[in-house]
């Protein structure tokens, strides 16, 4: 993992995760902004899996449990399409505030990633 590129999807993730839960609390139905957010959030983490790929060959290898990272990592890329999906079919303020949700999941599991990758004893 790239720290500084880790720091950049947390901070996607949570101001487009408050976005959406603001957006959800004010009555707004998911729209293109909503699923937008979800759209860069799911691309930041598919070049995250190109990263956590490369990096190790490129000496930056992971000093905690690989497999707990590549567990978080497939999750996380599945919270933005699910949540997308859940805001096409149900058409509420409620769906929004899931996309809100999940995006702050990201952020979450991103930074745990970091963690994983980074202060893990050896």
């Amino acid at each position: 993992m790239i720290e500084w590129f880790a720091y950049v999807q947390v901070a996607v993730a949570v101001v487009g995760g408050l976005l959406c839960v603001v957006l959800g609390l004010a009555k707004r139905v998911p729209n293109d902004l909503v699923l937008g957010v979800l759209a860069l959030v799911e691309l930041l983490l598919v070049v995250q899996v190109v990263v956590a790929i490369i990096a190790p060959g490129a000496g930056n290898p992971p000093t905690g449990s690989l497999l707990e990272f590549w567990v978080y990592l497939i999750s996380a890329l599945l919270l933005p399409p699910a949540a997308a999906f859940w805001a096409l079919l149900e058409r509420s303020r409620w769906a929004t505030v899931v996309c809100g949700v999940a995006a702050l999941a990201v952020a979450v599991m991103v930074y745990r990633m970091l963690q994983i990758w980074t202060v893990q004893q050896a």
